[in-house]
């Protein structure tokens, strides 16, 4: 039985953090109603000239630098043309031969190897609008569809990799990859709930050796990656599975349907003539002072990549924590002010990614939509530190740390949750529950020494989880062995 292996490469559009639309002064900010945010350059009325927004140059160069990319010292701007309702001009403005930036690469961690990924090419480019079908997730089936042009001429770039991914888990980590470097360096939101980071996949198998590639079959709009990688496994097994059948593949497009968790024909694949590129006339060449790519190179913050190389080898995190810490940007500022306050760097992580990241996804809530600032954070760790909290005491002040102005000490000091460290306060608890279990105190002078967790728990249940945890195991030992000699 011949063995195949997947050839993989993704298209990632990745919507830019402007104000303003690629050609011309409308906004370009997600949820407004809709076409409210339209003029007529993207309406494309007759006669309306586009006027290109300097900062989407701005972005692609960082997009380039950040990914190791050369920077051209010329790039044009191409019509691509087709026929769709959510294109009002009938061509979109692109980017052809001649892009923003090329031939860069990422290394991405997969299970214990890393994987180098080329990058062919970063260009820029505007979106079209946006359907919205009633009575169906497309156009076929629905009773009507309505255009919503808000999004129409948002600037976006388009990432391409070289096929040099053949699983859906590399797929996945490179996916995750790009996505951190976009929002590391301010050019993306990462929101792909949103669709300001979608992505198409290219995939074609071929027998394992084999230097040929099989017909390539587009899988269109991705925007999630649990959805990349069930749309990458269903293909290339469906793939194999017609070849080994005897069955022809076609060159197409197709969708991923969640529901049905398979892909399904869309249209056939277009090649570049198709599209009938040529130069905009509207625009002129650009060419790119290589001072200005050296001022941007110099301003890139540090990237993902040397982040997490810093958190696990300067501030002991585990690879894993890092990893997760550094996926979300928007924690990252956050975690770093903590620190400046006085906080250790491996507990400040557990409890941002752990209890506080678990509170944000039940809220879908950000960060900064809450009440909790760095010092609050770090006041709640230096006392959880210092033993005048425990852990059970320090998850149920989470919430109200998020959710009030309200301070740590505050909380603890009008709910009675000091943490009871006083050696007399903890005898006295530990002998009423001593009293209060004779037949578990007798398994323990009996040698069962499990016991001695229940007879903790009952500690921790009687001091509502203020008693201090080593020192009642402790003492509660020292009072057991002294019943065993007297």
């Amino acid at each position: 039985m011949t063995d195949f292996e997947a050839v993989i490469g993704l298209e990632v559009h990745a919507e830019l953090l402007t104000d303003a639309k690629l050609f011309c002064e409308s906004a370009a900010h997600f949820g407004a109603a809709p076409n409210t945010h339209v003029g007529p350059v993207s309406l494309g009325l007759p006669g309306t000239l586009p006027v290109l927004n300097q900062r989407v140059v701005e972005m692609g160069i960082r997009a380039g630098l950040a990914t190791h990319c050369q920077i051209p010292a010329k790039t044009k701007f191409d019509r691509k043309h087709y026929f769709y309702p959510d294109l009002p001009k009938g061509y979109q403005i692109t980017q052809f031969d001649q892009p923003i930036a090329e031939n860069g690469w990422l290394e991405v961690q997969v299970e214990d190897q890393v994987r180098h990924i080329r990058l062919k090419r970063i260009h820029m480019e505007e979106d079209a609008g946006k359907l919205v079908h009633a009575g169906a997730d497309r156009m076929a089936g629905s009773v009507y569809s309505l255009i919503d042009f808000n999004r129409a001429g948002v600037p976006l770039l388009e990432i391409v990799s070289e096929p040099d991914i053949h699983s859906s888990n590399e797929a996945r980590a490179y996916l995750e990859e790009l996505r951190s470097i976009l929002m590391a360096i301010g050019v993306c939101d990462g929101k792909m709930q949103e669709g300001s980071l979608r992505c198409d996949a290219n995939i074609s198998v071929r027998p394992v050796g084999s230097e040929v590639l099989g017909t390539r079959v587009e899988i269109k709009n991705i925007n999630s990656f649990r959805f990349l990688q069930r749309a990458v496994d269903y293909e290339i097994q469906r793939q194999i599975t017609a070849i080994e059948c005897g069955e022809s593949l076609v060159q197409e497009t197709r969708l991923w349907d969640e529901q049905k968790h398979r892909t399904i024909s869309m249209r056939s694949k277009e090649d570049a003539h198709d599209y009938r590129y040529f130069p905009d006339p509207d625009l002129v060449d650009l060419e790119i002072d290589p001072a200005w790519v050296l001022e941007l190179a110099e301003s890139l913050p540090e990237l993902p990549a040397a982040r997490r190389k810093r958190y696990v080898e300067v501030l002991g995190l585990s690879e894993a924590d890092a990893s997760t810490l550094v996926a979300e940007p928007s924690y990252l500022a956050f975690f770093e002010a903590t620190l400046a306050a006085g906080a250790e760097a491996r507990e400040a992580c557990k409890w941002l990614i752990g209890d506080i990241a678990a509170y944000l996804n039940e809220k879908h809530l950000g960060l900064e939509e809450t009440r909790l600032s760095s010092s609050k954070f770090a006041e709640l760790l230096t006392l959880l530190q210092k033993g005048t909290i425990s852990g059970k005491i320090a998850k149920t002040l989470v919430a109200p740390l998020l959710e009030t102005e309200q301070t740590a000490q505050e909380l603890i000091e009008a709910s009675g949750l000091t943490q009871i460290s006083d050696s007399s306060a903890l005898e006295g608890i530990i002998l009423q529950v001593l009293e209060k279990n004779p037949e578990q105190v007798q398994q323990f002078l009996e040698g069962k020494e499990k016991v001695i967790g229940f007879l903790v728990g009952q500690v921790m249940k009687l001091s509502q989880g203020r008693a201090e945890p080593a020192q009642t195991n402790q003492l509660l030992r020292e009072l057991l062995l002294k019943k065993k000699q007297g």
